[in-house]
């Protein structure tokens, strides 16, 4: 059974917005924010991005793949299909059948391989999808 993929309305190819809704956050969670947000920016040159309920989000054209959220004690890198993701590292955390998100807190440990490589299956997964309907 083929899935519909959620599409957004308004990508760019890079969005002041976001740039600002990243500065706007201070301190060590905007941190770790803007260096997650700019790794999903360098996945490929097909990636724009949108603010969409509240927070950046990064997408192949106009399918969302991921997106971080900055909260009072934690920052969320979310997975718009993380839930078909491979996790070897065991980071995802959710129920829902889609999505799936990685908690990050300042002086934690970043699980820096295991995130990078989720990052980069979320943007190889979401463009086969689209390539491959």
């Amino acid at each position: 059974m083929k899935t519909e993929l959620l599409r957004l309305d308004g990508t760019v190819e890079h969005d002041p917005a976001i740039d600002a809704w990243l500065l706007a956050h201070a301190g060590e969670l905007g941190e770790i924010a803007r260096r997650w947000f700019e790794l999903m920016r360098r996945c490929g040159d097909e990636v724009r991005e949108v603010l969409h309920d509240g927070c950046p989000v990064a997408c192949l054209g106009d399918v969302p793949f991921a997106y971080v959220n900055v909260f009072t004690a934690h920052v969320n890198v979310g997975f718009f299909q993380g839930a078909g993701l491979k996790d070897p590292g065991g980071l995802l955390q959710g129920t829902g059948k889609f999505m799936r998100h990685v908690k990050l807190r300042p002086g934690g440990d970043a699980h820096e391989v295991a995130l990078r490589t989720l990052i980069a299956a979320a943007y190889a997964d979401i463009k086969a999808r689209v390539e491959n309907g």
